[in-house]
């Protein structure tokens, strides 16, 4: 008779092997055509670029979007400071008087965060396609070439979105990052071949201005804008779409720390989204059929799955305390040849198969990305990514729904 710890293992295990199944399903008939893109053709667009104490990048940002193969007479670079405290704004002021179509806002206040000012170049925008930047990032010269013509092809896609990956990766914890990432964009592309894309990532994505208006423009009390934007515009019966041919390459931290309170800002605005959409579930087509329950699975089974290890931890521990101390009472031996021995059970022949599967999928996705896979080294980040680096995601999603509760976050 299978008890409930059992049960739990073997739950876990169908909706990851499901999920698997799934992507790949998705991936193996349309492997030829995930790089495909409508043909656009160029059309004035409005970038906006919020920017908090970024002096010492935000240079790079401008010139990289000056580098973007579109007519400059057709594109206009909206950069709102979020009253800074370095020299941000003379960094700005000094690109201004080289290029005629960069202009600069100063926000009256300092916001907290990405979504006031996002709003408030938008609304300053004169153009009907909005695309918003981040500071620290660079996308590739034909990005805009290679989205517009998902907004052009389709009235109803709402914002576009592209692949973000990791920039000049130099220490151990920014080459895992570039692992994550290059699965990131390969994930949400296949999520795309079904209508699901659930959000348009801050580093560099396009817009349509009227429908950002008509949904209300960005939540500037969710920490995680660019995810509550799409969910808002999928409520509305528009769609989001993934160009997987262009690429933004963004900054990501360097230290463990920042990586954690990043990431805990990322789950804090999921969550933020999830409970403020819950009662759309199976409503509003892919958003309640799909991404509202695919976010809540992926955040309980994490937490449940990390509740039954401390578990089964404890009970082990418990189990090897009274053991010992029962055995040095009783001038008993401590350990038996037999307890060396391991009998496989049918659960870890299952926890195998799906860590192998785990494993061939990440390659594939590598490959697919065209990032950096066996050899060199790479074999052990690829371990170190699924192995520890994963299992890292059920903790911060304790520590974000902890200061969510209490209302101890910030930006």
């Amino acid at each position: 008779m299978v008890n409930f710890v059992d049960s739990v293992f073997l739950t876990y295990m169908f909706v990851g092997m499901y999920m698997l199944v799934l992507f790949i399903f998705l991936y193996l008939p349309n492997r030829d055509n995930l790089f495909h893109h409508p043909k656009g053709r160029p059309e004035p667009v409005s970038i906006v670029m919020p920017c908090y104490n970024e002096g010492h990048q935000i240079g790079e940002a401008i010139d990289s979007l000056m580098k973007l193969d579109w007519p400059k007479d057709m594109m206009e670079i909206i950069i709102v400071d979020d009253k800074s405290k370095d020299n941000s704004v003379e960094v700005i002021k000094e690109y201004i008087k080289r290029y005629s179509n960069v202009r600069l806002i100063v926000n009256k206040r300092n916001s907290g965060g990405a979504a006031e000012p996002t709003n408030i170049g938008v609304k300053a925008a004169k153009y009907d396609y909005i695309a918003v930047a981040d500071a620290d990032s660079t996308p590739e010269r034909e990005a805009l070439m290679k989205m517009i013509g998902f907004l052009q092809k389709d009235d109803r896609v709402g914002g576009v979105t592209c692949a973000v990956m990791s920039k000049s990766p130099k220490n151990f914890m920014q080459r895992v990052q570039s692992i994550e990432y290059a699965i990131i964009a390969w994930n949400r592309k296949l999520l795309d071949l079904v209508g699901a894309v659930y959000v348009t990532p801050g580093p560099f994505a396009l817009y349509r201005k009227k429908i950002l208006l008509e949904v209300g423009l960005f939540d500037t009390k969710n920490m995680t804008q660019d995810i509550e934007i799409v969910w808002r515009m999928l409520s509305y019966g528009y769609g989001a779409r993934m160009s997987l041919s262009t690429r933004v390459y963004s900054a990501t931290p360097l230290s463990f720390t920042k990586w954690f309170k990043q990431r805990i800002r990322w789950n804090i605005g999921g969550t933020q989204t999830l409970w403020k959409y819950k009662s759309l579930v199976l409503k509003r087509g892919m958003l309640g059929a799909f991404i509202i329950p695919f976010f809540c699975l992926s955040m309980f089974l994490g937490l449940f799955g990390l509740g039954l290890f401390i578990y089964l931890l404890f009970k082990r521990l418990t189990f090897w305390y009274l053991s010992t101390y029962y055995s040095l009472q009783g001038n008993a031996p401590l350990l038996y040849l037999q307890d060396l021995t391991f009998t496989p059970s049918l659960l870890n022949y299952l926890g195998g198969i799906l860590f192998i599967a785990g494993a061939i999928f990440t390659i594939i996705g590598l490959g697919v990305m065209d990032q950096p896979r066996l050899g060199k080294g790479n074999i052990f980040n690829i371990l170190f990514y699924m192995l520890i680096y994963l299992s890292i995601y059920p903790i911060i999603m304790i520590t974000a729904l902890t200061k969510l509760i209490t209302g101890k976050y910030s930006w």
